[in-house]
Parts: C-alpha cells; structure tokens; sequence
C-alpha cells in the first residue's frame, strides 16, 4: 500500500471513530419544573402525575433524586420548603449527589413562572421519548443479533417496545364522574329499551346474546368442544353475521383449515347450497340454487373478512398481524382464532411445559383483546372426560375438560361448552331421538349469568340456528 493510500486510510479511519454519544436533554427545562414544584406543590406535582412523570423522564441524576424526594413528600403530604428538602437530603446521605447545599440552592431556586409549565412539560417529554427510542434501538440492535432467539418473537418485542413508549407517553383524558354516569345512564336505558338492545356485538343468537350482553371490547370468549361438534361451523356462523349483518370487518386466524376451505364453508352456509348438492348434481343446480349461490358469493365478495391462513402461528406472529391489521381497518370488531391448542409460544419457559406454553398463550390473547378494544372469539380443544362420562352425562363437557391448562378458564371472560347428544348416541333409536338438537353451555360468564344456549345443527350446511319450540316438539 503506497503512503497516499495509508493516509487516506487513516483519514477515514479518523473520521468513522464513534464520537460520545450525547444523549437528548434539557437540563435547564429539568431545573425549572423542579423549581416549580418548590413554588406550587399540589398543583404542579398533580399535573406531572396526570402526564404520567416518573423518574426516567430527568436525565441528570441530581434531578432524578430530587424528583423522587418531591414525589415521596408529596404522597406524604409534607412540606417542600428548601429547609426540610435539604435536611431530608443530608439524613439520606444524598445531599453531595445533588451538588451539596449551593447545588440545591441553584436548583430550586432557577429562575421561572409556574405559568411555562405546559410549554416546559413537553420539551422534557420530549427528550424523554427521544432517549426511550434510543435506548430501545440499541436493545433492538443487540437482540438481533441472538442467534437462539425466532424472528418473529424479535419482531414483537420490538413492536412491544415502541408501543410501550407511546403509551407511557399518551395524553389521557380526565376521568369525569359527569361522563362516567352519562355513560352509565345510556347503557342502563339501552338494556331497559323496549327493542332489547344489547351494549356489545350481536352474535346471531339472541338467547346467547341475552346472557352476555353482546361481544364487548377487550372480552376473551371462548368456545371449547371435543372434534367433530362443530365448533368451526359456529365461530363462522358468528362471523357471518357480523360481517354481512353488522356489516363490520371481522379478523379470522384458520390454524388448521386452509382459507379457501372456510370460504367455502361460509358460502354453503349462507346460500343454503349444501356440499353434497353440489357433488350429487354435477353442476346441474336449480335455478333457485345457483341464484343462492351466487348472492352468497356477491356478498362476501363485498365483505371485510380478512383471514390468515398461517399453520401453527405463535403468539407473538398473531399479535404482531393484528395489531397491523387493526391499524388499517380502525372498525375491525372482531377477531377469531381457530383454534388455541394449534397456536404455538417460543419463549424459552414455554419449551419446557406445555402447560406454559398454552397459559402464555391464553394470556397473551385476552392482553391482546384489552389492548386492541374488541372481543376475541377463540376456539378451544377439550380432552376425553366428555366420552369418559356415563347415563344422562355421556357427552356433557365441563370447563374441566379444558385440555393442557387451567389458565384458559382464568383468563376467558366466557366460556362456552359446545356438543351434540346425538353424536354419543349408541345406536339410530337414540340419534334419531337426539335429532339435530345441539346445546352451548354457557358455564363461564364473568359479567353475567351462565346457562344452556338451545341450538340445532344442519350438519349439511355446517349451520347452527337458535332451537325453537317446534324444533324442540
């Protein structure tokens, strides 16, 4: 290497060495709001209370202790005059850390006007925000680099990461007792009105809809059945009404079923075009039928059902999707999952237990569901105790057959059991009594009563409707 080529070389090594990171600050903002706490404790404490101050928000460590001693009187209701804060600082062996009694003295006595409060509040916010972004950049920067770790699992930590700051960081508004009672007065008006309005979504099933009061915001709900009852065929028999009654756009995770085949499903319901038809007539449908057909297809074609289709999604993947899809369709109402035991957990707890894995997972749906501000609707697998029962029980699930986890229980605000007497009939006098009679046991309800929902199930069209009186005759 020739000597201009070694000077260049050193000039750029020169110029690429990492200077000290300065991270953002405003000491002289710092000074002021502390100054200000000094001068009008209860008012100036309280309003960096409700913008959510903590300690993290100062960077100068001085300032830090001394937010953390304001605070800490404050709650007691002491005094914050200069005297006792330096006295309490020269108890706690704390008082060189803040600059000794002339460092205390500039501090508190900066000179400003409680009235800058609002302006000076949002440059420390800001400084704040600027430095968690950092700091949550090098943490993104170093995770990445964790071999051991899945990418998916990375993503969502990331994602958590951010939403978190901007969460720490959302204005909220006041809590108004004059808005909290309008608002009670309204939902106790609509539950007293004569058209028997409900205050969530409707599911399609009035006697249903009756014990919850609809599908509320931040709601786990799930519907858990031993294979083969049907459990597929009544979360799309829910997301058929809210897509093409409500009109809302619902969110499907199929863990087990390809997309094309719940599409087709929900076609054949609809129309009332069984499969079999379809199969028999080789194309040769009646009139009446292929209109069915056909208006079924036109009006999913005009829904906003989306489904995703991804076998054996983890926790952290379906989080991740929702959240982006949420964001895109403010309106989204509902989300689906077909069904928990398929979902999968890759933290490092969750390889050792199954049982982990299933509670994170539990856990992390009904987080999800408060999170994003709508019910969750997710299938549930039961394990043998339905079959293990004998005489008038032979069949009837329990929550206790809730497969792998007791945290499914815990963290579900409802829990409906779903069967078929017909399908442990022993032989065609009993199914034949048995008929199409379907039940959903309602045993978990955490804001309402629990109960028997009487349903009957066409097993061609993969349809459940309410059981009437002549049904039931």
């Amino acid at each position: 290497m020739s000597k201009d080529e070694n000077s260049k070389s050193d000039f750029h090594k020169e110029i690429n060495r990492e200077a000290p990171v300065v991270m953002p600050q405003a000491p002289g903002i710092e000074k002021s709001l502390l100054s200000m706490m000094v001068a009008d404790p209860t008012n100036i404490i309280g309003l960096c209370h409700e913008g959510g101050i903590n300690e993290d928000f100062f960077y100068i460590p001085a300032h830090r202790i001394l937010w953390n001693l304001f605070d800490s009187r404050y709650d007691d209701n002491k005094s914050l005059d200069i005297t006792s804060i330096d006295q309490a600082l020269s108890d706690a062996g704390q008082l060189e850390s803040v600059g000794g009694h002339a460092g205390l003295m500039d501090i508190l006595t900066y000179a400003t006007s409680t009235a800058l409060f609002s302006s000076h509040f949002e440059i420390l916010k800001e400084k704040y925000v600027r430095r968690s972004m950092i700091l949550a950049a090098n943490k993104i920067h170093e995770t990445a680099h964790d071999e051991g770790r899945e990418v998916t699992e990375l993503l969502d930590s990331a994602e958590q990461d951010v939403m978190q700051i901007r969460n720490r960081t959302a204005s909220s508004d006041k809590w108004d007792i004059k808005r909290a009672i309008s608002e009670a007065v309204s939902n106790v008006e609509r539950m007293m009105s004569k058209d028997g309005a409900i205050l969530g979504l409707p599911t399609g099933y009035d006697e249903l809809d009756l014990m919850t009061n609809g599908l509320k915001p931040g709601e786990l709900f799930v519907i858990a059945a031993r294979p083969s009852m049907g459990k597929t065929s009544f979360l799309l028999n829910v997301v058929e009404h809210l897509v093409l009654d409500v009109k809302k756009p619902v969110l499907v995770f199929s863990c087990e079923m390809p997309s094309v085949q719940l599409v087709e499903r929900l076609l054949f319901a609809k129309s009332g075009v069984s499969k079999k038809e379809v199969r028999s007539k080789q194309g040769k449908l009646t009139k009446d039928q292929m209109n069915r057909l056909k208006e079924a297809i036109n009006a999913y074609k005009e829904s906003r059902l989306i489904i995703d289709d991804t076998a054996a999604i983890s926790i952290s993947e379906l989080r991740a999707k929702a959240r982006r899809i949420r964001k895109e369709n403010p309106d989204l109402c509902a989300i689906g999952i077909d069904y928990l035991q398929l979902m999968r957990s890759h933290t490092k707890q969750a390889q050792n237990s199954r049982e982990r894995e299933i509670a994170e997972i539990s856990g992390g749906l009904k987080g999800l569901a408060k999170e994003l501000k709508l019910p969750i609707i997710v299938l549930a697998q039961l394990n043998r105790g339905p079959e293990n029962r004998t005489g008038k029980n032979k069949g009837l699930p329990m929550m206790s057959d809730l497969r792998e986890s007791g945290a499914i229980e815990q963290d579900a605000d409802m829990v409906g059991l779903l069967y078929r007497s017909a399908y442990y009939a022993e032989d065609d006098e009993e199914r034949k009594g048995a008929g199409t009679d379907a039940t959903l046991v309602l045993a978990k309800n955490r804001n309402g009563p629990t109960g028997d929902v009487k349903l009957s199930f066409e097993a061609e069209l993969m349809r459940f409707n309410p059981r009437t009186t002549h049904d039931e005759a």
